[in-house]
């Protein structure tokens, strides 16, 4: 009899997770405690309890190449950066390729998990739903957690004095949805992650003003790169952690600190942070400059106090204000789980971001619930992978987990600030959680035919090292190279061509392109992308 496994939360990991347990024999039963899937990425007019919330525009930061699950190419007619829309049609589509949904529970609430009285020596878990204000238990022999950790608005209220007293109006980004409802207003927006500069490019359009403010600054990347290649698509490659590590931090630092001031210095634009490039998560946004230098955002320091009409900043400035977002990030918490976890400050101990060490038995996973330089996709298939065959008995014992690996991961990696959830370098977790599965990629997977792509095409460098997406860690890559992951290059070059311009007569962009460049992409081009041309990715990748 197959083992039972549930599966908490119906977004983008709940959905490999039931995947993962198919493919390892396993009986999956997914609860979502709303009626459909997707998790964040489902638009809803009104915020549901629970559920991270986004606004009508949202586009994800991670390009499709980045963030596509192994085995399930995203369709090479969808945009490189897709809107939220977009999202939710890949992941109904992924659904319906693996015939996922039945084994979904919809509008049923997990209320409590419990070990079970011999869980010493079986692993199993009590499990109590509700659904339509019925409660049920079962037995389940694992349980994992996709409830990843954009659940409760973190509202620090406390911190602003005189909020109490502000005769406008506020909310947290949780609850925004369009910019209607500032119109000639004056509004702050408290906070310059991803969500609070987009917030503030937005409701610019329709404020009177829009002010952001920020205690720390920010370093601000832009979706597209040199030649028009997403951004993470050039820079997340395996060969660049790699020189990375040669360099010192201090270097690595500069260089990329001086690419980004080229586009516009961070100082005069009052942007520049008091920490180095790596020791935060950087903030996505390509319009926010415009936004600046048009006067339409201006860039204020921490709000000291609220009066009825105003704020008052650190600066001692102060501007009259009819309404605040605080753009100010997420907590998280499970309160279903009966102590086998603990959350302090957004920190919980876990080995490789996923299993509660102090268990009896490894039969409790958390996925996703990590903040990646990169995309999440990825690791919660990773994830879910690792821990169904930790569940099958598989994988070797996991007796001597200790915590070295993880810690190391989140307080060395970025400056200490609780809000940033289990951050890790992506191309640091994906090879160690390869290692685990025994299918980190090598150079052997190649035949013959592709050892010129292999040595000088867009893949370079011991595939996957030029290579960021995530087909390379399909579960058993054999000969040959997959076409999926072949045509990566192509994929990306395709999506912007909706439409062709008219060309003068004569001349093409081939030709113009074959004037510069005769031969296959190389190591270098690849990694200084001003070098490189579609003709040869084009010639070489299919």
């Amino acid at each position: 009899m197959a083992k039972r496994v549930a599966i908490i939360g119906g977004g983008s990991s709940g959905l490999c997770a039931i995947k993962a347990c198919l493919q390892e024999g396993l009986e999956p039963v997914c609860f979502e405690r709303t009626g459909d899937i997707g998790g964040l990425w489902r638009f809803e007019e009104h915020p549901e309890e629970g559920r991270a919330s986004i606004y009508r525009s949202v586009i994800i930061n991670t390009s499709k190449e980045m963030m596509c699950f192994s085995d399930f190419p995203i369709p090479d007619d969808f945009p490189n950066y897709m809107h939220n829309s977009k999202i939710m049609e890949y992941f109904r589509m992924y659904a319906r390729h693996f015939d996922l949904l039945r084994h979904i529970r919809f509008r049923t609430s997990v209320c409590r998990v419990s070990k079970r009285p011999d869980f010493t020596t079986t692993g199993q878990w009590d499990v109590v739903t509700e659904r339509d204000g019925k409660q049920e238990a079962a037995v389940f022999d694992a349980v994992l957690v996709c409830t990843g950790h954009h659940t409760e608005a973190h509202l620090p209220l406390n911190t602003f004095p005189g909020i109490e007293k502000f005769k406008g109006f506020y909310l947290h980004s949780r609850d925004y949805k369009d910019a209607w409802a500032f119109t000639d207003k004056r509004v702050i927006v408290i906070g310059i992650g991803n969500s609070g500069s987009d917030l503030a490019v937005e409701i610019s359009h329709t404020a009177k003003q829009v002010f952001l403010s920020t205690r720390r600054g920010a370093w601000i990347l832009n979706r597209v790169g040199d030649q028009g290649y997403p951004i993470d698509v050039i820079f997340t490659t395996r060969m660049k952690a790699f020189l990375k590590k040669l360099l010192s931090p201090s270097i690595v630092c500069h260089l990329a600190e001086n690419q980004l001031n080229a586009r516009f210095d961070h100082s005069h634009y009052g942007l520049k942070p008091k920490h180095r490039i790596f020791d935060q998560h950087p903030t996505i946004n390509d319009d926010l400059p415009n936004r600046i230098i048009s006067g339409r955002v201006q860039v204020k320091p921490n709000i000291k106090e609220f009066t009825e009409t105003s704020a008052i900043f650190e600066d001692d400035t102060r501007e009259d204000i009819d309404a605040v977002v605080f753009a100010t990030g997420y907590s998280f918490s499970f309160p279903f789980l009966e102590g086998c976890v603990k959350v302090v400050e957004n920190q919980i101990p876990l080995y490789k971001f996923m299993f509660p060490p102090d268990l009896e038995k490894p039969t409790l996973a958390f996925i996703g619930l990590i903040q990646p330089l990169g995309a999440i996709m990825p690791i919660s298939e990773l994830q879910c992978r690792w821990a169904t065959r930790v569940f099958k008995g598989k994988q070797d014992s996991l007796g001597g987990m200790q915590l070295g690996s993880s810690s190391y991961s989140m307080t060395e990696l970025f400056s200490w600030w609780h809000l940033l959830t289990c951050q890790l370098l992506l191309l640091t977790f994906l090879p160690s959680f390869c290692f685990f599965l025994r299918t980190k990629p090598s150079t052997a997977f190649c035949s013959e035919p592709h050892i010129h792509l292999l040595l000088q095409g867009p893949l370079t460098g011991a595939i996957p090292s030029k290579s960021p997406s995530p087909f390379p860690f399909l579960p058993s890559l054999s000969l040959p190279v997959p076409p999926s992951l072949l045509l990566m290059w192509w994929h990306v070059l395709k999506a912007p061509k909706a439409s062709t311009c008219k060309q003068r007569p004569g001349w093409t962009a081939e030709a113009a392109t074959s004037q510069k460049q005769h031969s296959p992409p190389s190591s270098y081009s690849l990694l200084f992308p001003r070098a490189a041309g579609p003709t040869a990715i084009r010639r070489y990748a299919g």
